[in-house]
């Protein structure tokens, strides 16, 4: 195998090995118990959210992503997830401050636990791995650039938490596949 995609690989498996899988399951958990699931992120987080959204509605989980003209409003009982991988930026912390004084319940994807959107959040799933908030200098540790590895393990992360799901749920491929869209 090429050495690049050896090491990128490599630092993506680093990841898991240091990931609370217990935090996992907590946040599999709060997904599975959320009357609805709101979701926020940008950049490229966001692309790897809305493959986990996708997901989310083929389990028949009531899921909408902020920007969409269909997205409710959140309340009680709506789980808000945002990713914020460098712990802070201001879209998702004002999106967290809404969303809380809403009633619902606040989770932030990061991996920099300290960052001031943490602060905002119910529960906080710390995925270790760079993102641009250290990607240059003496903390720089990828060769992948900027934040491609938090968000390369983010799908990772979103692929085995639909797993996990899957099962809580009792929840068939069979099922998941009948609320796939056929307007492709």
């Amino acid at each position: 195998m090429n050495s690049l995609y050896a090491t990128a690989i490599l630092e993506l498996g680093n990841v898991f090995e240091k990931i609370d899988d217990a935090a996992v399951d907590k946040a599999v958990d709060m997904i599975a118990s959320a009357r609805a699931v709101t979701v926020f992120g940008c950049g490229r987080e966001r692309l790897q959210l809305l493959g986990f959204a996708m997901r989310l509605f083929h389990m028949g989980r009531p899921v909408a992503v902020v920007g969409d003209v269909t997205a409710p409003p959140a309340g009680p009982g709506t789980l808000f997830i945002a990713t914020v991988g460098p712990g802070q930026l201001a879209t998702a912390e004002a999106l967290l401050k809404i969303a809380r004084d809403a009633g619902a319940t606040t989770m932030v994807l990061t991996a920099q636990p300290k960052g001031r959107a943490c602060q905002l959040a119910d529960f906080v799933l710390t995925i270790p791995a760079q993102t641009m908030a250290d990607d240059q200098g003496p903390n720089s540790n990828s060769v992948l650039p900027m934040g491609s590895l938090f968000e390369g393990a983010l799908f990772v992360l979103f692929e085995v938490m639909v797993l996990k799901l899957k099962d809580a749920m009792g929840i068939g491929m069979d099922e998941m596949r009948a609320r796939h869209t056929n307007l492709e």
